[in-house]
């Protein structure tokens, strides 16, 4: 059977309190506030949130004398690398972080190395690089894009807006990044660990890929905040553009004020000492994410044309 607590990463008493009704055997640390854009505007609560929060859960372990029964896994990040000193990133690539939200992460990255080192405490951190899937927020670039593209798509939008086109990620599936996390905290030693497919791909790569999947492509014309989508061919019945229509504009305002251009990295520490190998490709991601997006905008096709069958967005 499972519960529902509620909490708050800035709240200690809170977070002692709970710890000690529920006595876990691991705790998955992913609260944060995870927006790095968003963070820019709210450093102070980004800095609460994400690095004095993890601060938190640690020190109520310490506090209630669970350090040898808690098992804790920390959300860390690949923002972590921000302007990259050196290419794939590993373990051991130093850091230089480029936003508040990466630079909060870095505290609690950093706090988590010295609690374990100080208290003998099974904690851990998870440097994921980029982890998408259908129920990705909204806002984040790889959502925005597979429902920009599915609402373009069936008639609902007319475009869409992004910033940096040039930007690469490494980007995986969430599933396979929930499994390793599951797995780190399974190993004998307790560790820090690059979570990542190895392999990178421009922002403009994935809105490609994007629109493939409902058998439009595009061409991209212009540089920098004078560049533009459009669609090329249609080859799906279902899904007919006109060609030469303008889908895709820059909008200076979804810039960073401090960029990350190229995250890539080397998980061969997962892969060589856990076994861990990831099981879906970008395409498969994009497959996913879109025919999710696909299905759900559907609905609200049918919602907008005067239908009134009630909706579960989960299915």
């Amino acid at each position: 059977m499972y519960f529902l607590h509620y909490g708050d990463m800035t709240d200690s008493t809170n977070l002692i309190r709970l710890i000690q009704e529920i006595q876990p055997d691991e705790i998955y640390n992913l609260a944060a506030m995870s927006h790095v854009h968003v963070s820019f505007e709210i450093p102070e609560y980004t800095a609460n949130a994400d690095g004095i929060g993890t601060l938190r859960i640690l020190d109520a372990v310490r506090l209630l004398g669970l350090e040898k029964k808690t098992r804790i896994y920390q959300a860390s990040t690949s923002e972590l690398f921000g302007k990259v000193q050196e290419i794939p990133q590993t373990e051991k690539t130093p850091f230089y972080p480029r936003s508040p939200y990466a630079v909060a992460k870095m505290y609690a990255y950093w706090i988590t190395v010295n609690y374990r080192e100080a208290y003998g405490m099974y904690a851990c951190n998870g440097i994921l690089f980029n982890h998408e899937s259908p129920i990705r927020g909204e806002t984040f670039v790889t959502r925005k894009i597979t429902r920009a593209t599915s609402r373009i798509a069936l008639g609902l939008q007319d475009k869409f807006y992004l910033g940096n086109l040039d930007a690469q990620r490494d980007w995986g599936h969430a599933k396979d990044y929930v499994r390793m996390m599951w797995m780190i905290l399974q190993a004998d030693e307790a560790e820090d660990w690059v979570i990542a497919t190895g392999k990178t791909t421009t922002v403009r790569d994935f809105v490609r890929m994007s629109f493939l999947e409902v058998g439009i492509d595009l061409e991209f014309k212009g540089e920098g905040v004078n560049e533009k989508g459009f669609v090329k061919t249609c080859n799906l019945e279902e899904f007919q553009l006109p060609i030469g229509k303008e889908v895709l504009n820059i909008d200076p305002r979804y810039f960073r004020p401090t960029e990350v251009d190229l995250l890539i990295g080397d998980a061969s520490k997962a892969n060589n000492k856990l076994g861990w190998f990831p099981e879906y490709d970008l395409k498969g991601l994009v497959k996913d994410m879109m025919q999710s997006d696909i299905k759900l905008m559907k609905k609200q096709q049918y919602l907008e044309k005067g239908g009134y069958k009630t909706l579960n967005y989960f299915e």
